[in-house]
């Protein structure tokens, strides 16, 4: 389903977010937003996430920091910028005012003052709608992903959606579900309360990695 909204406010967005739609763009100079509610939904199982056995050791010895919201907008006009993309200012301007409230985050990659890598979504009871990723450097948005599921789960999360299946989430171990089923997890997920937080912003990777993850 495709609709153009009018009006979209950051409220608003959260209750379509609630109802099980999100919102997109054309393309980086569309003025429209469309409404999008796929007939099969991709999600990253938190129970079942799985990080190949080389990435693991590269996470645990590369040189990297991973930050937890320190620079939102820097990471949502990356998540933007490449050829094709659904963020338009309008989509921008949004997803940096729900960080404003408190309800969307970015996981971010640095090496020294450089952001290399990072992702970011909208927190909603233990529902994390995951937007968008991107790299800079060799697996530093796969980096991010691996940090953000130790979050979530440490946080009591119980949904983490990722919109559609590509074959970059397909190795994490992301399947599609149907519109019905996707809706009864939101509904669950909704009434559950979770915290972003609740891990500390300093976690060791190798906490970060028991958390996440099976490996093989």
């Amino acid at each position: 389903m495709r609709d153009e909204p009018t009006g979209i406010t950051a409220e608003l967005l959260l209750r379509a977010y609630a109802s099980g739609i999100f919102p997109m763009a054309e393309t980086a100079a569309a003025e429209d937003i469309f409404w999008v509610d796929p007939r099969w939904r991709g999600i990253l199982p938190l129970d079942a996430f799985h990080v190949p056995r080389r990435l693991a050791r590269s996470f645990r010895n590369e040189n990297f920091d991973i930050r937890i919201d320190r620079d939102f907008p820097a990471v949502v006009r990356a998540c933007g910028e490449r050829p094709e993309t659904w963020i338009n200012p309008a989509i921008e301007a949004l997803y940096c005012e729900l960080h404003r409230m408190g309800y969307a985050h970015s996981v971010e990659i640095w090496s020294g003052e450089d952001l290399v890598g990072g992702l970011y979504g909208v927190a909603l009871g233990g529902a994390f709608f995951g937007e968008s990723m991107f790299s800079r450097r060799r697996d530093t948005s796969k980096f991010a992903l691996i940090a953000l599921v130790a979050r979530l789960n440490a946080g009591g999360f119980r949904l983490l959606d990722t919109q559609f299946v590509t074959s970059h989430l397909t190795g994490f171990g992301a399947v599609e579900i149907s519109r019905a089923s996707y809706r009864d997890r939101l509904e669950a997920a909704l009434a559950v309360p979770a915290d972003f937080f609740a891990l500390p912003r300093d976690a060791g990777r190798q906490r970060l990695l028991q958390l996440s993850t099976q490996t093989s």
